[in-house]
């Protein structure tokens, strides 16, 4: 059994897929089994040879490679998707309800829409929900997404000019602190150390351990010279959200 690597469309997750002994060359279009039916995804890893074991622990599998049909039935999704979040929008505002559309994703065989939403708070969008079912004769499924993912699915350019790195190569999210860019020496500015999220840049975890570590013996001086400076400063609010809570004693 082999197993193939694919990125997804919105937003952007790489999973693995069961599939057969084939050659199929990165970038290829694909066409997946999911929860909800066919999905579509672009191939970022070529099939490589797993034991029975791995094998087994993976739910889903590559359908096909893409055909030239395919091809325009995502190229009509794809015009079609604006105009549904244009829509959807114009929901959200009639009814008044305190949530931010990010994107909307039409299913390959055009039975869901799914609309990626986010809020500072729970939203009741039951009513929302049963307008859009109406209006598009599909379901309707809205999911709540972290800025992060917000990112992830705009996409851009960072501040070192290249392609966002969760939009492009990064899988998973880590937790990124201020301590990391006190141990760097870098400006604690918030504009300058923020990215297009408005949390702290993924990119102060790169080099993070390589700045806590010293000498041959892996003596630990800058971390143990960040924490003595920390405990005699005022502590100071973590910009990154993300980080779970500090356990109560």
């Amino acid at each position: 059994m082999h197993v193939i690597r694919i990125r997804l469309r919105k937003p952007r997750r790489v999973w693995d897929y069961r599939c057969p002994d084939m050659a199929i060359p990165r970038d290829t279009p694909c066409l997946l089994e999911g929860e909800n039916g066919l999905e579509w995804g672009v191939c970022v890893l070529p099939p490589e040879p797993v034991s029975p074991e791995i094998a087994n622990r993976i739910r889903y599998q590559l359908v096909r490679t893409a055909s030239d049909a395919d091809l325009l039935i995502m190229s009509e999704i794809e015009t079609e998707e604006p105009r549904v979040l244009t829509k959807c929008r114009e929901r959200v505002e009639a009814h008044k309800l305190p949530m931010r559309l990010v994107d909307a994703e039409i299913s390959f065989d055009r039975k869901k829409i799914t609309v990626f939403f986010t809020a500072e708070n729970r939203v009741d969008f039951r009513e929302l929900v049963r307008d859009l079912a109406r209006e598009f004769h599909k379901r309707i499924e809205l999911r709540h997404i972290q800025v992060r993912d917000q990112a992830k699915i705009a996409g851009g350019i960072g501040v070192c000019g290249r392609t966002l790195c969760c939009c492009s190569w990064m899988e998973t999210f880590f937790p990124v602190s201020m301590r990391m860019a006190k141990c760097q020496n870098l400006s604690l500015n918030p504009g300058k150390i923020s990215g297009q999220c408005g949390r702290l840049l993924c990119c102060l975890a790169y080099e993070a351990e390589t700045y806590g570590y010293k000498g041959k013996g892996g003596v630990r001086v800058c971390a143990n010279a960040c924490a003595a400076r920390d405990a005699a400063e005022e502590p100071e609010d973590d910009l990154d959200a993300d980080l779970p809570p500090e356990p109560e004693s």
